[in-house]
């Protein structure tokens, strides 16, 4: 009875370590395909936050237009609809008893692959793609935590979400999305 609980935990985590790699495959970003990613979208950040007559202090500015870390992207993922809900919105809205939040759409995912213990953010690739959300992992011998954190003014960052708010931002995350496919 021993061996049998043993050999279904093996097939177990195996089935897991195999699932993330499936969805994040051909989304890395390394070494000058990386640079160029980070530099492209550090200009659309720096023009954007001195654009428009900013007021707001650095830290709010950077909260309305990303979401920053693994649990604020995994909780604005959770609440977003699934991509089968919205091809089916002929069935009524539930019913909460809360106040009701506003839906925030997440336009792509950036995810740090140099993360230990892996466990933190491996469900995120999962969670994204049952969104519609792609996944962009980046992967640096620096450490991509690293690079992810001096994009957004922090020492590091595993996980940041790109809010669609229809910016320069977006526009310019879309472009490289479409590069990619292509």
């Amino acid at each position: 009875m021993g061996k049998r609980k043993r050999s279904q935990k093996v097939s177990n985590t195996s089935i897991a370590k195999s699932a993330p790699q499936k969805l994040s495959a051909g989304g890395c970003y390394e070494g000058e395909k990386l640079s160029g990613l980070l530099e492209k979208l550090g200009k659309e950040i720096e023009l954007a936050n001195l654009s428009k007559g900013n007021m707001l202090p650095d830290k709010i500015w950077f909260k309305q237009q990303f979401s920053i870390g693994v649990n604020d992207v995994t909780r604005v993922l959770e609440r977003m609809p699934s991509r089968e809900a919205e091809q089916g919105a002929d069935e009524p809205p539930s019913v909460h008893a809360g106040p009701k939040l506003p839906l925030v759409k997440l336009q792509a995912v950036l995810l740090a692959s140099d993360c230990n213990p892996k466990w933190l953010t491996k469900h995120i690739p999962g969670l994204a793609s049952s969104k519609g959300v792609p996944v962009i992992s980046v992967r640096d011998n620096k450490g991509g935590s690293l690079r992810l954190g001096e994009l957004v003014k922090l020492k590091t960052a595993l996980a940041i979400g790109v809010k669609a708010r229809g910016s320069e931002i977006n526009r310019t995350l879309d472009q490289i999305l479409h590069c990619r496919e292509t």
